[in-house]
């Protein structure tokens, strides 16, 4: 029986970017409303080149297409730049 077993790995949506597989197998579940985009869905869905197999609650598949906002990223880069700037102005003029 074991001879007709073949490995198999996962590896996350994030890790798989820029590589294809024959058949890809994506578990969607409303329990993880937080990941649940379409851009998310669509690179889990291109990775395959045969095959995908979508596992989980029909909700959870329109949530995501649903979906399409991206988080806005909490960062403080424009303040410093904006303020490196002003530093730089100063130097200039004083």
């Amino acid at each position: 029986m074991l001879e007709k077993v073949d490995l198999s790995y996962c590896i996350s949506i994030h890790k798989s970017q820029g590589a294809e597989f024959p058949v890809v197998i994506i578990p969607i579940l409303k329990e993880h409303y937080i990941m649940l985009r379409r851009n998310l869905l669509y690179t889990a869905i291109s990775r395959a080149k045969v095959k995908v197999i979508l596992i989980g609650q029909k909700q959870a598949v329109f949530m995501a297409i649903h979906k399409s906002d991206v988080d806005k990223r909490n960062t403080i880069l424009s303040d410093r730049i904006v303020a490196y700037y002003a530093r730089e102005k100063q130097n200039l003029v004083g």
